[in-house]
């Protein structure tokens, strides 16, 4: 099944916590959609990285510690399924 819409607002819904990736919800892409799900996660992380946030602002610092870790988790999610069913990313 093809990503419903944009694959970067999918990507940057995750990071927000609005969608979170499992097994059973990556099943019905193809391969092809995982790498593209894998590259739009990657390039979310880097935008929300070169984000400055002032170290006074505990907050800001939080929730973007926060989408990051979204991020990360499920990027590795990603890879261990696709390390499991032996698809090559």
């Amino acid at each position: 099944m093809a990503i419903a819409g944009s694959p970067k607002k999918f990507a940057q819904d995750i990071a927000e916590g609005f969608l979170s990736l499992s097994e059973p919800s990556l099943k019905r892409y193809t391969p092809a959609d995982l790498k593209v799900i894998l590259a739009n996660l990657g390039m979310v992380q880097r935008e929300i990285r070169q984000i400055q946030v002032p170290m006074e602002d505990t907050m800001l610092v939080k929730a973007k510690n926060m989408r990051l870790s979204r991020l990360n988790q499920a990027e590795m999610v990603l890879r261990s399924f696709c390390k499991k069913k032996r698809i090559p990313i």
